[in-house]
């Protein structure tokens, strides 16, 4: 599968962001993330915008690690 998952996975695994919580921010089904998650289906492009805006409202680091994983881009220093 892509990148999306892979790096879905590890965002949320490194800032202890549940499926579940994902899940309600961006109000989906929790199996949707849960499939994203285990990479057995791939985030469509146009839920990638509602991934990133529910992980800014969660943990604003986790989106900006999320995108430079996803984007295989090195992190920004602040």
């Amino acid at each position: 599968m892509g990148r999306a998952g892979k790096a879905l996975r590890q965002v949320l695994e490194t800032y202890g962001i549940s499926q579940n919580r994902l899940a309600v921010t961006i109000g989906i089904n929790r199996a949707t993330v849960n499939q994203w998650f285990n990479e057995t289906r791939d985030p469509l492009a146009e839920s990638i915008p509602d991934i990133v805006d529910a992980l800014e409202t969660l943990n604003p680091v986790a989106a900006t690690d999320f995108l430079s994983l996803y984007l295989g881009r090195p992190a920004p220093k602040d």
